[in-house]
């Protein structure tokens, strides 16, 4: 027979998300907005319009660093030599790190040109050291791309420079984003950090500022990337982390450096304040224990295998409700880790989520003479 238990009622802030959006507008061509730990898209407009990413494309040219790093296949002391061909680009008006031909620069020294300075010489300079060439870098940013499940992006160089070729939408670049947090947390704090000084050939150090506005604020933004491009105007992909919550907010075609800021300051902030993020299962936890038939154990503990999170709106006070279903009682014998229910999560009456529940131990089948005896009892107690 088929048995659906009520586990718990949690009692949230909730209002349907149409109505939290009402009134509320960010002044760029194209936005979204997400919570990391649930994945819950709180805004969006626009959000699969192609854009010009400009130097949020320098994002992709770090991963592809990041990743080579984790591989141990490259070190962030192994050096490379700066070319012609990047070194032209800090002669030619580009945000750049300033370096010169011939000059033997380290990984970190590009990875912060790149990240902090934004320079667009160091892109080279890094893409050559790798791949041989700026194109066959281009070829790995796209395969990585593709892997991450950015779909509507191609990119045709490491820093964003001009080029009809180059390009995203603002959810590919959240993918994008989320994929270089969630995965290079080692290397991520290059993100915040505000300024950096390139003791430079044949000239004084220079120190260059981050671009990012948000960094200066202290309000807990830790990246990630501007962008700018004549065409495009401003962009920005940005990042705040609150205690336990984190959001990542992706937005292009700001018309001002000062729209930008503000704009993108008050994107954040909006999400932290009109939701909240609730654990509902935790990973590798008990969550409940089911009835089992004929075995060994009269129950087993279930869990599931990642942590649940759930978004919801602080506006209006509902309930999330949370169920397990299974085919009931379970029948011995089970093996750990075996699928036996689902939890279905529901927000009002709508399922926001079902996730597989897992046995937490190995369960015998009884002898048969303890079947009998459990079968009797069943048919005169009704008790498994």
């Amino acid at each position: 027979m088929k048995r659906s238990i009520l586990l718990l009622t949690i009692l949230i802030f909730a209002l349907l998300f149409s109505k939290v959006h009402a009134n509320f507008d960010v002044k760029a061509r194209t936005v979204i907005l997400q919570e990391f730990l649930s994945g819950k898209i709180l805004y969006e407009k626009d959000a699969d319009r192609i854009i010009f990413p400009a130097s949020m494309t320098k994002i992709m040219t770090s991963i592809i660093a990041f990743d080579l790093l984790k591989k141990n296949e490259i070190s962030l002391d192994d050096k490379f030599i700066v070319s012609e061909k990047a070194w032209r680009l800090s002669e030619a008006g580009y945000s750049s790190m300033f370096i010169m031909v011939g000059d033997e620069i380290s990984v970190e020294n590009l990875l912060k040109g790149i990240i902090v300075s934004s320079g667009n010489d160091a892109c080279i300079a890094l893409a050559e050291g790798i791949a041989g060439s700026e194109d066959e870098f281009a070829i790995l940013m796209n395969e990585k791309a593709a892997d991450i499940g950015m779909t509507n992006t191609n990119f045709s160089n490491s820093s964003g420079i001009n080029s009809p070729d180059n390009v995203s939408t603002v959810r590919d670049i959240l993918i994008m984003s989320n994929y270089l947090i969630k995965n290079y947390p080692e290397y991520y704090k290059y993100f915040k950090e505000t300024e950096f000084t390139w003791d430079r050939t044949g000239g004084d150090p220079i120190k260059q500022g981050n671009r990012n506005p948000l960094l200066y604020k202290n309000i807990g933004v830790d990246g990630i990337k501007t962008g700018y491009l004549a065409y495009e105007k401003y962009s920005l992909a940005s990042s705040i982390k609150r205690k336990d919550r984190r959001l990542i907010a992706v937005a292009s075609g700001f018309n001002t450096k000062s729209d930008r800021s503000r704009q993108s300051l008050k994107l954040l902030t909006w999400g932290l304040t009109k939701f909240e993020t609730i654990l509902v299962a935790e990973k590798n936890k008990t969550f409940t224990s089911i009835d089992v038939w004929q075995g060994k154990k009269r129950a087993v503990n279930v869990f599931v295998d990642e942590d649940i999170y759930k978004t919801i709106p602080k506006a209006k006070k509902k309930y999330i409700k949370v169920k397990v279903n299974y085919e009931g009682p379970l029948k011995a014998p089970i093996e750990k880790k075996d699928i036996v229910a689902k939890l279905n999560i529901f927000f009002k009456d709508e399922n926001i989520g079902s996730y597989d529940l897992l046995a937490s131990d190995n369960v015998r089948r009884q002898n048969i003479l303890s079947r009998l005896l459990t079968s009797i009892n069943y048919l005169l107690w009704g008790d498994v």
